[in-house]
Formats: C-alpha cells, structure tokens, sequence
C-alpha cells in the first residue's frame, strides 16, 4: 500500500482486489495474494501501454511534421522548375522531360 502525506490515508494498489474482499461476508473462500499480483501486473501492463502510445504519437507527430516539410519543398521546386522553364528558350524536349520529371514522384 502507498501512503498519501498528510491525509494520512492509505492508498491500494488493488483496489478492485480488495473491493471483491471488502464485499464478502466470507472472505475465507478468496486467496487475495495471486488476485492482487495479478492486479499489480495488469496495472503496470497498462501503463507500459499508455507511455507506448505517446511515444507513438511523439513519432506520429514527428513524421508528419517531415512529412509536411518535404510537401512543401517539393512544391516550391516545382514553382522554381516551372519559373526556370518559362524563361528558358522553348524546347519540346526539354518541356518534356520536365513535365516527366515532375510527374515521377513516389
């Protein structure tokens, strides 16, 4: 049990474990040792969980934000590229194989 500073409560880390207990009138029936391990580990399994989705999101976040930052990259070469090729004497080739180029994204 953990013990709260100046409540002066005690505090389970079974709670549900000690709650079936509490609830019975006999309470002989019930071994609370292997329910409140049981309980432990489920509690610790949770919390493994909840810190795995925030560093999932933290990646998740993270890829979009590069994500986001390439897309605009590339738009902006584009926009350049398509400048470039305005001012450039006209040639079907070139127009060509610039419009490929542009295409060929992943």
């Amino acid at each position: 049990m953990n013990h709260l500073g100046d409540t002066n409560k005690m505090v389970s880390e079974t709670p549900r474990t000690d709650k079936a207990i509490w609830n019975r009138l006999d309470r002989s029936w019930m071994d609370g040792t292997l329910c409140r391990q049981l309980e432990r580990e489920l509690n610790a399994e949770k919390q493994h969980v909840t810190e795995l989705e925030n560093r999932l999101r933290a990646l998740w976040d993270k890829y979009d934000g590069d994500r986001n930052h390439y897309m605009d990259r590339i738009k902006r070469l584009e926009e350049a590229g398509d400048r470039l090729a305005a001012f450039t004497p006209p040639s079907a080739d070139r127009i060509a194989q610039w419009n490929k180029s542009k295409e060929a994204k992943p």
